[in-house]
């Protein structure tokens, strides 16, 4: 198939696909007429890349996802470096979780002062503002 209808199919642009390929993860094939051209394949490296990326993956992080389904894995997470990016992955979102419950902390906290206030209890501080 050609860069348009791949396009079409992935659900993307042919600039993104061209960029992609400048990037080395989708392969760069030409056909006698100077077309790009596109197989089956290429278009399941297409919806991995997008998957992760829906996930919150950057596009350097799904090179090893690609180069597992190139080297012949079914599936892009089967090969170690695949499973690496997974690892890192997990952490980096533990970390964010934790980051975002302790906010969360901080906004309950908050909530109960403000709620006491409207009771009569004591000003509350807002440290939110600083």
């Amino acid at each position: 198939m050609r860069i348009g209808e791949l396009a079409a199919r992935a659900g993307t642009t042919t600039r993104t696909l061209r960029y992609y390929e400048s990037r080395g993860l989708l392969p760069a094939r030409r056909a006698g007429n100077g077309y790009r051209t596109y197989g089956e394949d290429d278009l399941r490296l297409l919806e991995q890349i997008r998957t992760l990326q829906d996930f919150g993956f950057d596009l350097e992080e799904t090179r090893p996802f690609v180069e597992c389904l190139r080297s012949g894995h079914p599936e892009g997470d089967s090969c170690p470096a695949s499973l690496a990016v997974y690892r890192r992955k997990l952490t980096e979102l533990d970390a964010l979780i934790g980051e975002l419950n302790a906010v969360r902390a901080q906004v309950g906290a908050q909530l109960v002062r403000a709620e006491a206030a409207l009771e009569g209890g004591p000003e509350p501080r807002c440290e939110l503002t600083g």
